[in-house]
């Protein structure tokens, strides 16, 4: 089977949400199928992005377009598009395409997102047509929503709040209608499918999970150097991403002096790359370090005691849960940052929603070795038997062949 991947970025290296997805489907395609990939190249991805991608894998690359804030602000009043349909519309992109499919045919196109969707015009009018694959990666829509809604209860955020506000009306209408050009369409979990349901009635809607390579992310060898101090808390994410700022700012604001009062020496590391001005006041304490970008987060994963997710806003899942939890990790999240996983309060994970019962969690994994141990293991063998990228890639050809 031919499959052509539109992305949004190169997925190697897989260091955030939509590339460390397209990563995990491309790397287990490739040894099967013919895989191409057309991407819009980031800043720095140039040598590190192409040169690691497998070599049976056809890449081409437009370069990122660019959209200053006065054009986003004019647009906002000028269009009924939400942003994210703006976002990645290229001229440049859409020819390329055009060009590349009028020299050979694809039996199905993996459209990565909806920031990929301006180029479905391009693909309808493509003769023979493939069949079109739309990988909603978030619903969208809903994480504009929640977002809103969160942002509304704080004064200081009603500017947020209020643009929010025109995004979510403005996605609901468009990603229906993606939705609804697409021939397919993938969800990552039951609950985001069943969401996309009663935003389209009447669309193809397939679940094909988010996963995590476990042979890549395993548990840290007990030899291996201790890298953070023991009572270390490790929260990983990019650190511009809204939700990310937004976890953050909740858990230190509200969260973090309750565990401090009991636990003197615990420090917390948030790592991840572009960390917010929002998040600059966090530096004036010496308990906690903003990394900024690393190499590679899993000696971080591996040295934490306890790893920390308390989202608060977003859809999807999350594959930071999946990470810290094929490493062993024990892992205390909020309901909503392990929404779409079946997981239970206590066996693979803690959950929690309050700032008092974030902290007595978190306190009570870093007062005793042996439950962090248990939890974690029980959490290694959940993502082992269901979210390993080798077991669900197969979910995704089945998808593919009812195109074909």
């Amino acid at each position: 089977m031919k499959i052509l991947f539109l992305t949004p970025q190169l997925p190697y290296p897989p260091r955030q949400g939509a590339a460390l997805r397209n990563w995990g489907f491309i790397s287990q395609l490739a040894g099967r199928h013919e895989v191409a990939v057309l991407s819009f190249l980031v800043s720095g991805q140039v040598e590190s992005g192409e040169d690691g991608m497998p070599v049976a894998v056809r890449i081409e690359t437009v370069s990122l377009p660019t959209r200053s804030l006065g054009e986003r602000l004019r647009d906002l009043f000028v269009t009924r598009q939400p942003d994210m349909a703006l976002r990645l519309a290229s001229e440049r992109y859409a020819r390329r395409l055009a060009d590349w499919l009028a020299q050979e045919s694809f039996d199905v196109v993996h459209v990565g997102g909806i920031e990929m969707s301006p180029y479905l015009d391009v693909l309808e009018a493509t003769h023979p047509r493939p069949g079109i694959l739309f990988d909603d990666l978030n619903c969208e829509y809903l994480l504009q929503r929640r977002a809103f809604s969160t942002d509304l209860r704080s004064p200081s955020r009603w500017m947020g709040a209020a643009y929010s506000w025109v995004q979510y009306r403005r996605l609901r209408r468009y990603e229906a209608q993606v939705c609804r050009r697409a021939d397919r369409v993938v969800a990552v979990s039951d609950a985001d499918a069943a969401i996309l349901r009663d935003l389209e009635p009447g669309i193809a809607v397939s679940v094909v999970p988010n996963g995590v390579d476990t042979q890549v992310y395993r548990p840290q060898s007990q030899s291996a150097p201790r890298l953070l101090p023991e009572s270390s808390l490790v929260f990983t994410g990019t650190m511009d991403f809204r939700p990310n700022v937004d976890a953050m700012l909740w858990f230190v604001r509200h969260v973090w002096p309750l565990i401090q009062a009991q636990v003197p020496d615990v420090h917390l590391f948030i790592v991840g790359q572009r960390p917010h001005r929002r998040l600059a006041g966090l530096r004036d304490d010496p308990a906690l370090t903003l990394t900024g970008w690393v190499e590679d987060t899993r000696p971080y994963i591996g040295a934490a005691a306890v790893y920390v997710a308390p989202l608060r806003i977003g859809g999807g899942t999350r594959l930071k849960l999946l990470e810290a939890l094929a490493m062993a990790k024990p892992v205390v999240a909020t309901p909503l940052g392990a929404e779409g996983y079946p997981v239970v309060h206590g066996r693979e994970l803690m959950l929690a929603d309050t700032p008092a019962d974030f902290a007595a969690a978190v306190v009570d994994l870093l007062r005793c070795p042996e439950r962090r141990t248990a939890l974690g293991l029980r959490g290694r063998a959940f993502v082992e038997q269901h979210y390993d990228w080798r077991a669900i890639v197969p979910r995704l050809e089945e998808v593919y062949a009812s195109l074909s």
